[in-house]
């Protein structure tokens, strides 16, 4: 099992109702970008392009609940009722980090149980596959957006990948 950093104090802190609402919709705004760049992670779906799937970053003070065919990603309190979902993955955001961006192989990190599945685990599995194919790199999706500050944000984030050990880059594993 790989040691991971341990998360950034923001991470831990508990986020008013507010808060969460406007983390959901920029993340859903993300992730419509995302899907605009690269419509072969919806597509990549098939069948399962209309779960809900509950994404669970056990360090930070939110759960997510995304569903691709509406390229919607709301953001729920941790201390309220989970809600209604097809599939669950859970884990640390080091583990989702490494997965995502290619620097550790989805399927050791969940036998190792650095990430867990529940729920119908087909759907979880057509997601982590639509992502891979995808090789997405949430810094360089951010430093598209970032214009003419997008060179300093490439930057920053190799800074702070070296600094917190985050995967915050994409790397393939061969």
């Amino acid at each position: 099992m790989t040691t991971r950093p341990l998360p950034p104090l923001l991470l831990r802190l508990p986020l008013p109702a507010p808060a969460a609402s406007l983390i959901g919709l920029s993340f859903s705004a993300f992730l419509r970008r995302i899907a605009g760049r690269k419509p072969s992670i919806l597509s990549r779906l098939g069948r399962y392009e209309s779960a809900l799937i509950l994404i669970d970053v056990g360090d930070g003070p939110l759960i997510l609940l995304m569903q691709p065919s509406t390229r919607r990603i709301t953001a729920h309190a941790r201390d309220g009722a989970e809600p209604e979902h097809y599939a669950a993955i859970r884990g640390e955001l080091a583990a989702f980090l490494a997965m995502l961006h290619g620097s550790e192989d989805g399927d050791a990190l969940f036998f190792s149980g650095e990430l867990e599945i529940s729920g119908d685990t087909s759907v979880v599995q057509a997601l982590r596959n639509a992502l891979d194919d995808a090789e997405l790199d949430l810094t360089e999706e951010l430093a598209l957006m970032a214009g003419p500050l997008s060179r300093w944000l490439r930057r920053f984030a190799a800074m702070a990948e070296t600094r917190t050990g985050y995967a915050l880059i994409r790397r393939e594993l061969f």
